[in-house]
């Protein structure tokens, strides 16, 4: 068994953590339209998924750390470890929205913090000192803006906690005002590299996969963090001054989120329908299911702070395309899981 999870760990995929995003935002939306027995069932599902992700995590820091060294500075590859930040910091959020126990959601939220200012710095420091820098088109990909989503995650889950600070709060609003503003400096600057990418280099239908749904995914949840300061904005003076700003801040994130679920949608039917490239489970098909379960619940709060109760029908049908995305995708990692059990078992009896 042990041989099997080293196998596993060997192989693991830098960015699986978003599997524990999508999940977690999927539980939140649930939560939020009144669907709570599977906002619990994924609660748990999402505990026991954090504490295997870790695991194997951990045994690969251990037997394969050259490996690992080698995907963090890895253009293509290093961004990936940002859904450790957001994977944490969902689950922490999860644990609050849905469950309520906010010091197990202060201690994610503190261990996310310190994965954020490892990676970051890690990742960037790395991909600008690089003697061979691949180009544009090669090096560039939708996974870099889990950068901005890891840091509207930390944003997020320090907003939620701020309240039952006894000390302190100002401060923690504070960063997490700070880490809002910054995601959306992060969302602006990778965007812009990543439309270029589009409109003016040749986008092969093999080179658009699943992370470039990170794309959508990345506002999502920035419209969220500006959702949930706007609805804490009364537990700190300055935060209830900017509440404007931020009100068309995140009104603009969301507008540009919501026009990019069409040309997505249109762009997975060139790559999939008319260009017939196969439908076949891998990692990241979860950087997918994560934007599509973020925008229900960012458009649900986003309604509620604002005021606009029209937009809540959005959500309510939004919710089973996004529970149909992970169910599909769940079904592919049990597949893909159980062969490769097969696979393993038969391979060391011969």
């Amino acid at each position: 068994m042990f041989n099997f999870i080293k196998q596993l760990a060997k192989t693991l995929f830098p960015g699986y953590f978003a599997f524990v995003m999508a999940t977690g935002a999927l539980s939140i939306s649930a939560f939020l339209i009144g669907l709570e027995i599977l906002a619990d069932f994924l609660l748990y599902l999402n505990i026991a998924a954090y504490s295997v992700l870790w695991l194997l995590t951990l045994v690969r820091i251990i037997h394969h750390p050259g490996r690992v060294f080698s995907d963090l500075t890895s253009h293509t590859l290093g961004s990936g470890f940002f859904t450790t930040v957001a994977g944490t910091c969902v689950l922490g959020s999860q644990m609050i929205i849905v469950a309520g126990h906010y010091s197990a959601a202060f201690l994610l939220w503190a261990f996310a913090i310190l994965l954020w200012v490892l990676i970051m710095y890690t990742f960037f420091t790395a991909v600008t000192v690089r003697r061979n820098t691949p180009t544009l088109s090669e090096g560039i990909n939708g996974a870099w803006l889990i950068a901005a989503v890891a840091t509207q995650s930390v944003s997020i889950l320090g907003t939620l906690l701020a309240p039952q600070m006894a000390q302190g709060k100002d401060v923690a609003l504070f960063f997490t005002l700070c880490m809002y503003f910054l995601g959306c400096m992060l969302y602006l600057n990778i965007i812009t590299l990543i439309f270029y990418r589009f409109t003016f280099l040749q986008l092969k239908f093999s080179a658009f996969a699943p992370p470039y749904w990170i794309n959508m995914g990345a506002v999502a949840i920035t419209s969220l963090a500006g959702a949930t300061l706007i609805k804490h904005a009364g537990q700190w003076g300055l935060l209830t001054e900017i509440t404007p700003f931020i009100k068309g801040f995140t009104l603009f994130f969301w507008a540009a989120g919501t026009w990019w679920i069409p040309l997505l949608f249109i762009l997975w039917f060139w790559r999939h329908v008319y260009n017939r490239s196969p439908l076949e489970y891998g990692p990241q098909w979860w950087a997918m299911v994560f934007p599509l379960a973020m925008y229900t619940a960012s458009t649900w709060e986003l309604a509620e702070t604002l005021g606009t109760s029209f937009l809540k029908a959005i959500p309510h049908f939004m919710i089973y395309i996004a529970l149909a995305a992970w169910l599909v995708v769940f079904w592919g990692l049990l597949r893909h899981l159980y062969f490769r059990a097969v696979h393993f078992y038969r391979s060391n009896k011969t």
